[in-house]
């Protein structure tokens, strides 16, 4: 072992010279990386192996590798890369390489791979690790969509994306997510190539010779896929999901009305109705759907705050009168449960408008009455009607005609009264109100008094995080306070905070970067399934961002 040990040192020797010689280490810098990478080797060489000694070993190449880039944007020196970067490179490849056959069903292990080569290697290299991990984990549609991702959007290869898309599907056929990807890339791939079109025909070059059949600029593969995935996709969620997919692209309108239906002005009833009328998420998605359709002409919209609140009302009325319909249609627990969520969340919402909500709390308490008379009303949604929407009235009515301590005795009387996951929205509010009425002194003792008493929105953090930053003196160790306190309840699933933490210490006058690599570590651990796998992606593309 000490001979392979050796000899894996000395080929580090020629790189290592290259550093001293050039001026971006000194020798001393240079004897104490042999004697780090002699201990690195030794730990990897030996017969009992652990994968972290294998992680521990990459993430100090990282390191070096990150450290070297910053000595030459600093010396403004960029030769010798393939003597120095390059043969480093190849040894962490080699590394991951072994640790990946060795742990091959660790996905976190395939996917940090994928990391370090989107940014230190080549756009073939990362191909073949790609096929590489989906040899083993082919029964994972998630990593199938990662590589079908990066070859359109990295490799910028339809071709491949498509037909590692088609492979998956033979695999999972039906798997939902793939159906769904797979309709957006090639919506995507329409969007892209219509785009090329216009800026050849701006430019006034014939586009004769070039490949842009009518069929795929208008969607039609999408539209196949549609076809296709419905006739096995037989649920309501899913069509509602190809029709928000398809909403997204503006020259998919007659894909969007076929899925929809609108273009047969005959049938009184939408396909997606016809298909799914029993189904309480089909009247939800239809009724949700009045609130974003316009009214007005393009142009005439309401140029008042009342006139734009009587506008918001109409369509909210537009939308009530849909679940009426769907109530009386279709009478279950299951359609009640969408009317009074629907009714309850434009509650919440704030306005200015007094007349928007004295119509919302009324259109409120009316669907649980009614939902209550029919005996249709969830045994959760009667803690809701006895609580939060009075409690809530009364909090808002409060501030404006009473003290602030008259009204903080409201929010604690409401937080004694309302449980479970009927008080996160109370909580919300009751640090919307602190920061609003006492600044930030006040909002963070309301959130110390509350930061035991579960259950709470990741919003609630944000919240705090946000009024942190919005002082002159924005404390890190609040900031990192705040999201080691964040990360404790949703760690394991929001990606997004883990990414604001690791910006934060990059960011922040008296942040921490050398503590980016042990929170990213952290993320990679506690994260799991698609999270992880958007996690990974997102630091990828912030790491290139920064180069």
């Amino acid at each position: 072992m000490a001979e392979i040990i050796q000899e894996r040192i000395e080929d580090r020797l020629p790189e290592l010279e290259q550093l001293e010689r050039i001026g971006l280490f000194s020798h001393a810098e240079i004897k104490a990386i042999i004697k780090k990478a002699s201990d690195l080797e030794y730990r990897i060489q030996r017969r009992a192996l652990f994968k972290e000694d294998f992680i521990s070993y990459v993430q100090y190449e990282i390191n070096l590798l990150e450290l070297i880039q910053r000595r030459r944007t600093r010396i403004g020196y960029s030769f010798k890369k393939d003597e120095i970067e390059n043969s480093i490179v190849h040894r962490v490849q080699g590394v991951f390489r072994r640790a990946s056959a060795k742990w091959k069903d660790d996905v976190q292990l395939w996917l940090s791979y994928i990391v370090f080569c989107k940014k230190w290697a080549t756009k073939a290299q990362l191909s073949k690790v790609f096929s590489a991990m989906l040899a083993i984990h082919s029964n994972k549609p998630a990593l199938w969509i990662m590589a079908a991702k990066w070859e359109m959007e990295d490799r910028l290869s339809s071709e491949s994306a498509r037909q590692l898309f088609l492979r998956a599907l033979r695999f999972h056929p039906e798997c939902p997510k793939l159906y769904q990807e797979y309709f957006r890339m090639e919506l995507m791939h329409a969007e892209k190539l219509r785009k090329e079109k216009q800026e050849f025909e701006k430019a006034k070059m014939d586009v004769g010779n070039l490949d842009y059949p009518e069929e795929i600029l208008k969607g039609e593969l999408a539209r196949i896929i549609y076809k296709n995935s419905v006739s096995i996709m037989k649920d309501a969620e899913f069509h509602v999901s190809l029709l928000s997919i398809a909403q997204l692209f503006d020259f998919a309108t007659d894909l969007q009305k076929e899925i929809y239906d609108e273009a047969d002005t005959s049938k009184p009833l939408c396909s997606l109705q016809v298909l799914h009328t029993d189904d309480p998420l089909t009247w939800d998605y239809v009724a949700r759907r009045e609130l974003a359709m316009e009214t007005q002409p393009a142009g005439e919209q309401p140029a008042t705050k009342q006139a734009r609140a009587v506008e918001v009302g109409r369509k909210e009325e537009r939308s009530c009168a849909v679940y009426e319909e769907a109530v009386k249609t279709l009478p279950t627990e299951a359609m009640w449960k969408c009317y009074v969520n629907f009714c309850l969340e434009r509650f919440t919402k704030k306005t200015s408008s007094q007349f928007l909500r004295e119509r919302r709390l009324e259109r409120t308490m009316m669907a649980f009455r009614k939902a209550h008379e029919l005996r249709l009303l969830p045994e959760f949604q009667y803690k809701q009607w006895v609580c939060l929407p009075l409690w809530i009235s009364w909090a808002e009515w409060s501030e404006g005609a009473q003290s602030q301590e008259d009204t903080e005795a409201i929010f604690k009387k409401a937080l004694l009264a309302v449980k479970g996951a009927d008080s996160v929205t109370l909580k919300d509010k009751y640090l919307d109100w602190a920061y609003r009425s006492g600044g930030y002194k006040k909002a963070r003792a309301v959130f110390k008094s509350l930061q035991e008493s579960r259950p709470f929105s990741v919003d609630f953090f944000r919240k705090i995080i946000q009024f942190e930053k919005e002082q002159e003196s924005c404390k890190m160790a609040n900031l990192r306070e705040y999201y080691e306190r964040a990360l404790r309840e949703f760690g394991s699933v929001d990606y997004g905070l883990w990414m604001d933490y690791i910006k934060e210490e990059l960011n922040h006058p008296l942040g921490r970067p050398e503590n980016c690599g042990q929170i990213y570590w952290r993320a990679m651990k506690m994260l799991q399934g698609e999270p992880a796998e958007v996690f990974v992606a997102k630091h990828a593309m912030h790491q290139a961002g920064r180069l």
